[in-house]
C-alpha cells in the first residue's frame, strides 16, 4: 500500500512541475520534457517504481503529450553504443557458460580472497591496468563484468536465490566505481577525453598523455584506497573475511583440471575482442559490430545459443530503459534546457572571488550530470560555457580546464544512467537503481571533495 502512495506522490509532483510557468528563456516544450525526466528520476530515488517502468511511462508521455515526435523519443533505440551494452551482456553470459569466468574467478580469489575488500581492490586494479589501452569506457566494463560476476556467483552470490548481497552487490558497484576512476586517470581510457583536450587547445591549453596522466596521478591514487573502503562501509557485503577461500580456489581448480576446448575458443575469440577494441580507433573499426562478431562465434560454437538468449531478460530490460533515458537527456541539451541551467550557474556566481567561483563551479557541473545520460553530451554542452566563466573569474586557466576534464569522468556513477559503462552493472540484478542514486551519490560525493582538495593542492604544485 506504501508503494502506491509514493507513486501518487510522485504523480502529483510531476504534474505541479508541468504546470509552473516556463522560465523566461525556455521553450514550453524543453521545460515539459524536463518536467517528465525528473519525475522519471524521482520515482526510482525514492523507490516508488523500477528504473524499467519509470522510463516505459515517461516514454508514453513524452509521446502522448506531443512533448517529442515518436521519431525522437524513439531515436535512443538506434544507437550503437546501446547496442553494444546489450551485446557485452549477452558475451559476459559466455564467459560464465564456458567455465573460462570461473577459472579467472578461482585464480583471483587464490590470490586475493582472504577478504571482500581484497577483491574490491584487485577488481579496481585490473581495471586500472588495462584502461590506457582502452578508449571506450563501455567496451571496459564489457571486459570487467564477466569477471565480476563469476568472483559472485563462485562465491556463492547470486541474483537467482537472493543472495545477490552477500558479495556480488559491493563486487558490482565497487568495478562501476573503479571505471570512474580509471576514466580519469589516463587519456586514452575514456572517449571523451581526447576531444576535451582538443576543446582545451583551442583556449591554449596543451593537454597531453603525460600532462594528463601527472595532474590526476594523486588524487586518482588517493580514491583508490579511498573508494573500494568507502563502499565496502555504506554497502558492505555479507561476507567480510574469507581466509579458507583461497585453499578452497584451489582445491575447485584442481577438479576442473586443465583448460578444456570451450574456454580456449572463449579466450581466443574474448582476447580477439579485446584486441580489435584497442585498435578500433587506429584502423576505422566499430566497436559494435566487434562485439557482434564475437558473438556470432560464441554462437556458431555453441557456447552461446538461443536458448540462453530466452533467459537474458535483465539485457532486454536495460536496452529499453537505456535508450529511453538517452533520448530524452539529448533533446533536452537540444532543446537547449542544458545550457540554460549552465548560464543560470554561471551568471549565479560572477562577481565571487575566485576560489569561490572555481569550487561552485566545479560543484556544479558535477550535480548537473544527473540529467545527462551522456559524459561525452556533457563535455560538449557545458566545458566551453564553464570554462569561459572560469577564467573570466580569475581562475587559474590551466588548472580549471584539468578539473573540468577530471570531473566529466568522476562524476559519472552519480546515477545508474551516468555513464554507459555503468549501465551493464545496473542491469545485472546484483545491484538496484535506487541504490545507485545512494551510493553512487556518496562516491561522487568523496570523488569531488578528493578532487577539490588534494587534486587542487596538487595541481598548484605541478601546473
Amino acid at each position: 500500500m506504501q508503494k502506491h502512495w509514493l507513486q501518487i506522490f510522485v504523480f502529483i509532483f510531476g504534474l505541479i512541475i508541468w504546470f509552473i510557468p516556463t522560465p523566461s528563456g525556455l521553450e514550453t516544450q524543453a521545460w515539459h520534457l524536463f518536467a517528465i525526466f525528473i519525475t522519471a528520476i524521482f520515482a526510482v530515488i525514492i523507490n516508488a517504481m523500477p528504473i524499467f517502468t519509470s522510463s516505459i511511462i515517461a516514454l508514453a508521455a513524452v509521446v502522448l503529450t506531443g512533448t517529442l515526435t515518436t521519431e525522437q523519443a524513439y531515436s535512443g533505440f538506434s544507437e550503437d553504443f546501446i547496442l553494444l551494452i546489450i551485446v557485452a551482456f549477452l558475451i559476459a553470459r559466455g564467459v560464465i557458460k564456458s567455465g573460462l569466468g570461473k577459472r579467472i574467478a578461482f585464480l583471483i580469489i587464490k590470490k586475493f580472497g582472504t577478504s571482500s575488500l581484497k577483491l574490491g581492490y584487485s577488481v579496481v586494479a585490473a581495471d586500472m591496468f588495462i584502461s590506457p589501452a582502452f578508449p571506450s569506457n563501455t567496451a571496459r566494463s564489457g571486459v570487467l563484468f564477466p569477471i565480476v560476476s563469476a568472483l559472485a556467483a563462485d562465491s556463492g552470490s547470486k541474483v537467482s536465490d537472493g543472495s545477490r548481497k552477500k558479495l556480488g552487490a559491493y563486487l558490482m558497484m565497487t568495478s562501476m566505481a573503479g571505471i570512474t576512476l580509471s576514466s580519469t586517470l589516463w587519456l586514452t581510457a575514456m572517449a571523451a577525453n581526447p576531444a576535451g583536450a582538443k576543446m582545451a587547445k583551442e583556449v591554449g591549453i596543451d593537454v597531453s598523455y603525460g600532462s594528463w596522466a601527472l595532474a590526476a596521478s594523486v588524487p586518482v591514487l588517493v580514491l583508490y584506497f579511498l573508494v573500494p573502503w568507502v563502499i565496502f562501509k555504506i554497502y558492505p557485503p555479507e561476507i567480510k573475511e574469507t581466509p579458507d577461500a583461497p585453499d578452497i580456489a584451489q582445491a575447485a581448480l584442481d577438479k576442473m583440471g586443465p583448460v578444456h576446448k570451450n574456454e580456449w575458443i572463449m579466450a581466443a575469440t574474448f582476447i580477439g575482442m579485446v584486441s580489435l577494441w584497442v585498435m578500433s580507433g587506429t584502423w576505422g573499426l566499430d566497436k559494435t559490430a566487434v562485439a557482434f562478431l564475437g558473438l556470432a562465434i560464441l554462437m556458431l560454437s555453441n557456447i552461446f545459443t538461443l536458448d540462453d538468449l530466452r533467459g537474458e531478460g535483465n539485457a532486454l530490460a536495460t536496452l529499453v530503459w537505456f535508450s529511453i533515458l538517452y533520448a530524452m537527456s539529448k533533446y533536452l541539451n537540444e532543446l537547449g534546457f542544458m545550457g540554460w541551467v549552465g548560464d543560470h550557474i554561471s551568471t549565479s556566481v560572477a562577481g565571487f572571488p575566485w576560489p569561490v567561483v572555481y569550487v561552485a563551479l566545479i560543484v556544479g557541473y558535477v550535480l548537473i550530470h544527473y540529467f545527462f545520460v551522456s559524459q561525452t553530451a556533457q563535455m560538449l554542452a557545458l566545458f566551453s560555457v564553464f570554462l569561459a566563466v572560469a577564467i573570466e573569474a580569475g581562475v587559474p586557466t590551466e588548472m580549471m580546464t584539468y578539473m573540468l576534464l577530471f570531473a566529466t569522468n568522476f562524476n559519472a556513477i552519480i546515477t545508474p544512467q551516468g555513464s554507459s559503462a555503468n549501465v551493464i552493472y545496473s542491469g545485472s540484478g546484483y545491484i538496484e537503481a535506487g541504490e545507485i542514486y545512494k551510493v553512487g551519490g556518496i562516491v561522487t560525493f568523496v570523488n569531488t571533495a578528493i578532487f577539490l582538495t588534494v587534486g587542487t593542492a596538487w595541481m598548484m604544485l605541478i601546473l
